[in-house]
């Protein structure tokens, strides 16, 4: 009988998945229970994962805001997170700028390498037709 191997991949997603809202869910826990501030970036941090997955789980994210306090209204948050997305896009565009630069600067170096060999070329076929 072939496996399934789908469905086998797709219950391993799931065991990851609820395995890392577990650990997530103990490190807030621990982080309450310490008196140790709440964060994002601390609790991305301790739990071993990724900040956008924080931001991506509503119950986790609620959870963060309540042990915060309420300190940060969702406004505030929003506000964070745009700031740094676009902090985020002016530095993509100033890397972009620069590699651009670059790459001008190497199709220039390849044009001239090309026109130095297509007159050797033609400076040998003059040569031959001249002998």
């Amino acid at each position: 009988m072939p496996v399934d191997r789908g469905r086998h991949l797709a219950e391993q997603a799931q065991r990851r998945h609820q395995q890392t809202l577990d650990r997530t869910h103990q490190t807030l826990t621990e982080m309450a229970d310490t008196g140790e501030p709440v964060t994002m970036a601390r609790v991305a941090r301790r739990a071993g994962v990724s900040r956008s997955w924080l931001y991506s789980q509503p119950e986790i994210r609620d959870r963060i805001q309540q042990l915060r306090g309420g300190r940060a209204s969702a406004d505030a948050v929003r506000d964070t997170v745009t700031r740094a997305s676009d902090d985020s896009l002016r530095q993509r565009l100033t890397l972009a700028h620069e590699r651009i630069s670059r790459l001008r600067e190497e199709n220039r170096q390849l044009r001239d390498a090309l026109a130095h060999a297509h007159g050797q070329l033609r400076a040998a076929r003059l040569h031959a037709e001249g002998q």
